[in-house]
């Protein structure tokens, strides 16, 4: 059982450590905020994957099969990054001046709030869920049962949760050697990003949207 655990415990940091909207976010934040501003938009995001995982423990993911909830959902991821995104931009572009560590922070709860919407809005997070957590939650229930479920769920967050202070401990220590002017180029190019993950988004809502009414 410790293999499996331990397996389950790098799946958790493997899901984690792609680049995606949420490191994206966390560069962000972490650099323009520091640790504890970039661990909370990681921790954000672990929320809404929890809720994705109890979603799918009770059979309730049948609902992404039906057009109109996909097309609600590429609408929201899109209108979600793309302002983000240019929220990250437009920061980006105000005259700021003094030390990095001097500026205004943003709330905590902000960036809590930043990585839970960009999770929950996210139709890939969903499917991508679905298709890991659905297909691990089938194998250990016919091996072990379903008491053993959620210890397996538990590593994969152990995983997660470790992978974020990672993140937010690399950013926090780098951001230190970065001057301003770096700093809006990161949140310029963190904002384009966004906008881009955005713009596929809405890409896909409007084929989404021609399979709804054709």
């Amino acid at each position: 059982m410790t293999s499996g655990l331990f397996s389950y415990f790098l799946l958790g940091i493997s899901l984690s450590a792609p680049v995606g909207p949420i490191n994206v976010a966390q560069i962000n934040k972490g650099i323009k905020n520091g640790f504890w501003n970039a661990w909370l938009v990681g921790m954000g995001a672990m929320i809404a994957d929890v809720l994705m995982m109890l979603l799918i423990y009770f059979g309730i993911t049948r609902i992404f099969e039906y057009e109109g909830v996909k097309l609600t959902m590429w609408l929201l991821g899109f209108i979600t990054l793309s302002y983000l995104g240019y929220d990250s931009i437009r920061n980006a572009s105000m005259n700021i001046s003094g030390d990095i560590n001097a500026q205004k922070k943003e709330s905590l709860g902000k960036s809590y709030l930043s990585g839970f919407l960009i999770a929950v809005s996210n139709p890939l997070n969903i499917v991508f869920w679905i298709g890991i957590y659905g297909s691990m939650l089938t194998s250990v229930i016919n091996k072990l049962g379903r008491q053993e479920v959620l210890l397996y769920s538990m590593a994969i967050f152990v995983g997660i949760t470790c992978w974020d202070l990672f993140m937010a401990t690399i950013i926090h220590f780098g951001r230190k050697q970065l001057n301003l002017n770096v700093l809006k180029w990161v949140s310029t190019i963190a904002g384009l990003v966004l906008i881009g993950f955005g713009l596929t988004f809405g890409y896909q809502a409007i084929k989404s949207m021609f399979l709804l009414l054709g």
